[in-house]
C-alpha cells in the first residue's frame, strides 16, 4: 500500500477529527482571505461560500444529496456540519451575552423579532407569487426560507411542501445570510448598531445567527453576542409561527 493509500485509509477512519482539520483550512484561508479586503467582508462570509462550493463539487461527483460528505474521505463533515454542532455552535455563542443588558431591551426585543419575521414573510410572498408559487403552502415555505435556511425547511415539512419548494427556502436563507453578513459592517454605523441594545434588535430583525454573528465581529466582537441571542430566539420563533399563524393569515388571503 503506498503513502497516498494510507493517508487516504487513516483519514477515512477518523473522519470528524480530519473535517476538523479541513475546516481549521478553510476558516485560515478565508480569514486571511477577509484580510485583503480592510474588514469589508468578513473570513465568515468566505467560508461559507467555500462551504457551499465544496458541497456543490461533492454534489457534482457522486451525484448524491450531502454535498462533499457523500465522499467517503469526507464522510465526517456529515457529522461536524450536522444540527448537533450547529445548535451548540448557536447555544455558545449566546453565553457571551450579559443578562443586565439583555433585561434592558424589554419590549423592543419582542417587537423587533415580530417585525423581523413578519417582513420576511412578505418578503417571501412577494418574490415567489409573481414566479408562479400561488398555494398557501408555497407562499408561507418560501417565506421561511427568506427568515433563515433553518426555518423555511421546517415549515415546508410541517405543512407538505414539496422537495423543490424546500430547496428554494433553504437557497433564500442562505443568500440572506450571506447578505447580512456582507452588509452589516456598511450599515452598522448609519443605524448606530454601537451597543448591546442595538445588536439585539437588529439580531431581532435580521433574524439569521451566522448572518448577524459575522457581521457584527466585523463591526465589534463584543456585540457577537447580543446579536445572537435575538437571532436564535427568531429561529425558534418563526419555527412556530411560520407553520401555524402565518399559515393561516396566507391561506385567508390567497
Amino acid at each position: 500500500m503506498d503513502i497516498a493509500a494510507m493517508i487516504t485509509k487513516l483519514f477515512a477512519k477518523n473522519g470528524m477529527i480530519f473535517s476538523f482539520m479541513l475546516l481549521g483550512i478553510v476558516m485560515f484561508v478565508s480569514y486571511k482571505l477577509a484580510g485583503l479586503t480592510k474588514g469589508r467582508i468578513h473570513g465568515s462570509a468566505i467560508a461559507i461560500f467555500a462551504g457551499l462550493v465544496l458541497a456543490y463539487i461533492g454534489g457534482e461527483i457522486t451525484g448524491g444529496n450531502k454535498g462533499i460528505a457523500d465522499v467517503p474521505l469526507f464522510a465526517g463533515m456529515g457529522l461536524v456540519g450536522g444540527a448537533m454542532f450547529r445548535d451548540f455552535a448557536i447555544v455558545s455563542t449566546a453565553f457571551g451575552a450579559d443578562l443586565r443588558e439583555v433585561k434592558k431591551i424589554g419590549f423592543r426585543g419582542v417587537a423587533s423579532l415580530l417585525i423581523g419575521e413578519f417582513t420576511c414573510l412578505v418578503a417571501g410572498i412577494a418574490v415567489a407569487y409573481p414566479l408562479g408559487y400561488t398555494s398557501a403552502v408555497d407562499l408561507v415555505t418560501i417565506g421561511g426560507g427568506v427568515a433563515t435556511f433553518v426555518v423555511g425547511p421546517v415549515t415546508g415539512a410541517a405543512l407538505g411542501a414539496s422537495s423543490e419548494v424546500i430547496a428554494i427556502s433553504i437557497a433564500a436563507g442562505v443568500v440572506k445570510s450571506v447578505l447580512v453578513m456582507v452588509v452589516t459592517p456598511f450599515v452598522a454605523k448609519p443605524l448606530h448598531i454601537n451597543n448591546p441594545q442595538s445588536a439585539m434588535a437588529f439580531g431581532g430583525i435580521m433574524g439569521t445567527t451566522s448572518g448577524t454573528a459575522a457581521g457584527m465581529a466585523a463591526v465589534n466582537p463584543k456585540l457577537v453576542p447580543y446579536a445572537a441571542m435575538t437571532a436564535t430566539f427568531y429561529t425558534g420563533l418563526g419555527c412556530l409561527l411560520f407553520p401555524s399563524v402565518f399559515y393561516f393569515l396566507t391561506q385567508m388571503i390567497f
